[in-house]
């Protein structure tokens, strides 16, 4: 499925929020109560355009016909793409192998109005190759316990980021992207506020290894808005 996230993945008492959207449009054309698994949870303000949810049915509604039957009962911001029967052992997240998250920051002079929501603005020039540079030491299997925020539940810090890339688009946009095994609480959005103070001169490239060794929170970047942060895709066996 595709989301648009304003208000958070997870189920949460008298708040909005995308599972809980999604289980009642699925209930309103099953009868069913289910109980949604998706491949991770995304804070408030973060976007998807390839999260990835399961649940159970007991339905006969044809499967190519599931998308269309819960996008009329949900909102324009929230959109299945696509549906398909997975043997009973799959679960979204226990079953995934890679996710890809992007970061998109808008490095022109005066921003945008209209996109406002949809990326953070950095007016000041950022040096796109040493970020270029930078952003290659995260590749690897690392305790990434500098790049995590307070609060996060996980005890084990170590992940493995497969490719780690920044990429310069014509339009003055700058995307962070990076592919993993998992990522820990706000670990994308630290890692980009890390590699924007390498592009604005605060860090040196070469001091990112060592910042992953000290694993000292306060020696990595700021972590950067919400509203920037995009999960791109999911990976399965």
């Amino acid at each position: 499925m595709t989301v648009k996230i304003l208000t958070g993945w997870q189920k949460q008492p008298s708040k909005l929020n995308i599972q809980g959207t999604i289980e009642k449009a699925i209930e309103a054309i099953t009868k069913e109560e289910v109980d949604l698994k998706a491949s991770g949870r995304t804070d408030a303000g973060v976007h998807a355009f390839g999260q990835v949810a399961n649940f159970t049915t007991n339905s006969n509604i044809p499967i190519e016909k599931i998308p269309i039957a819960i996008n009329t009962n949900l909102k324009k911001s929230i959109r299945i793409i696509k549906a398909e029967e997975m043997p009973e052992k799959f679960h979204s997240r226990l079953s995934c192998k890679k996710k890809t998250y992007r970061y998109v920051i808008n490095n022109s002079e005066y921003g945008t109005a209209i996109y406002r929501n949809l990326e953070t603005h950095i007016p000041n020039k950022l040096d796109i190759q040493l970020m270029q540079k930078a952003v290659k030491y995260f590749e690897g299997t690392h305790d990434f316990k500098a790049f995590k925020a307070s609060g996060t539940s996980s005890k084990n810090s170590v992940r493995t980021i497969y490719k780690a890339e920044v990429k310069e688009m014509p339009d003055k946009r700058i995307y962070i992207e990076l592919t993993g095994n998992g990522f820990l609480y706000n670990m994308v959005r630290i890692i980009a506020g890390t590699v924007v103070e390498v592009g604005q001169g605060k860090l040196k490239p070469e001091e990112i290894p060592n910042i992953i060794k000290q694993q000292k929170r306060e020696l990595a970047g700021k972590t950067l808005p919400a509203r920037g942060l995009y999960l791109l895709n999911v990976e399965y066996d």
